[in-house]
């Protein structure tokens, strides 16, 4: 089965999991939902090295994928689906959407 680590609020996640709705072949992981399952994304995230570009860069690394064999890809296409690529607009609306719930406890 492969993973997909994602979070529910991420666009091109949730693209991802509307692809994979209902594929006995993906197993969803939305980090989001418990802190368990970020924490397992974060072992992987911090001590593989294919993360080590977004360490570098300051990504989270989702979406990523986890195949049957570990190796991990964060490429779509790579295990037969298509990438959501986001817009200038998106990018933008995701940062206002962000900077509205700071502090907002």
């Amino acid at each position: 089965m492969i993973r997909l680590y994602g979070i529910k609020t991420c666009p091109e996640c949730s693209g991802l999991y509307e692809q994979v709705k209902g594929d006995s072949r993906f197993e969803i992981i939305d980090v989001g939902q418990h802190i368990l399952l970020l924490k397992e994304f974060l072992g992987l995230r911090d001590n593989r090295e294919e993360f080590a570009p977004a360490r570098e860069n300051g990504y989270a690394g989702l979406p990523c994928f986890v195949l049957e064999d570990g190796t991990i890809t964060f490429s779509p296409e790579e295990v037969g689906l298509k990438s959501c690529p986001l817009s200038d607009e998106i990018i933008e609306k995701l940062h206002e959407e962000a900077d509205a719930l700071r502090g907002t406890y």
